[in-house]
């Protein structure tokens, strides 16, 4: 979502208590207690797009200011690249390439570690997306799945929606591909995306409408069974190695993979954007929250 623009597998059972069983449920135990999320700088216009790479570095976008940051394992801030396309939502691929939702132009870029940029989604058809905004690869196929809500940006020329392109989707880019396959386009405001790390399950959110959806991924890439997943919109989300899903907006709140609410994380913020797993063990939950980033320890493992 934007910086300016804000609006707005196996459930994890409960333990049942004994009656002298001062036991904590299980959702509690997600967070290394007494952990609360510790601030590590408010130095940022507003931030977004978390991504972990292989090393547990942490890259993540000042979209206003146009950067890529890097917080790297030692908890040391540098710039990973300057005049950045308006970076919001990234990921990494396999091959250690940095995925980025350029939305300056409304690209998909691809960063090589050497800091190379490669557009690999330029437009649809000759026509320019809505802005692309937040992304996933599939890990089997290296295939990308991406939101294109339409959020008016300060820094555009064009005031309104391209309207060939008609509507704000979710698309699918087979690796290699040079247009996208449109996978669904009944969301009001598409925006946060995640998968499971088999490739088989796609969760999407719909902010506008406040619900957040599961799919089935097909075999061709396609999506099926879409079924409501929470009641609940979120700008970007992640996923840990139990199958919970966390949703950000008011702080990050945690769903088991059956849709039920487990965990409340409270951040001193009024917006956060976007979260993801870093660190070396990948058991830090790093937090973009608009103009700062927090981190919290946890005990539960990231698996993207």
């Amino acid at each position: 979502m934007t910086f300016f623009a804000v609006r707005n597998y196996y459930a994890l059972p409960l333990l049942a208590l004994a009656a002298c069983t001062t036991r904590p449920p299980a959702a509690t135990r997600l967070v290394a207690n007494p952990a609360t999320p510790q601030l590590v700088s408010r130095q940022f216009a507003f931030t977004e797009g978390p991504a972990v790479d292989r090393a547990g570095n942490v890259f993540f976008t000042d979209q206003p200011n146009d950067k890529i940051w890097k917080y790297d394992t030692s908890g040391q801030f540098s710039v990973f690249l300057d005049k950045a396309g308006r970076a919001n939502g990234t990921y990494f691929d396999k091959q250690g390439n940095l995925l980025a939702c350029a939305d300056a132009e409304g690209q998909l870029w691809s960063i090589a570690p050497d800091k190379q940029v490669t557009v690999l989604l330029r437009d649809l058809g000759g026509h320019q997306f809505n802005g692309p905004n937040d992304l996933w690869v599939q890990p089997q196929t290296g295939a990308i799945y991406f939101t294109d809500p339409y959020y008016q940006r300060p820094y555009w020329t064009r005031s309104a929606p391209d309207p060939a392109i008609g509507g704000q989707k979710v698309y699918y880019l087979p690796q290699g591909a040079s247009q996208p396959v449109v996978v669904d386009d009944q969301l009001r405001q598409p925006n946060g995306i995640i998968g499971t790390p088999d490739g088989r399950t796609l969760y999407v959110a719909d902010i506008e409408a406040g619900r957040t959806y599961r799919y089935q991924i097909e075999a061709d890439g396609k999506l099926s069974g879409r079924q409501l997943f929470v009641g609940q919109g979120s700008d970007g989300m992640t996923i840990d190695a139990q199958g919970n899903v966390y949703l950000t907006g008011n702080g990050v709140t945690v769903y088991s993979p059956a849709g039920q609410k487990i965990q409340q994380i409270d951040v001193p913020e009024k917006w956060t954007a976007n979260v993801c797993f870093g660190g070396k063990d990948r058991k830090m939950l790093f937090i973009t929250a608009s103009e700062a980033v927090y981190v919290l320890p946890m005990q539960v493992r990231g698996v993207n």
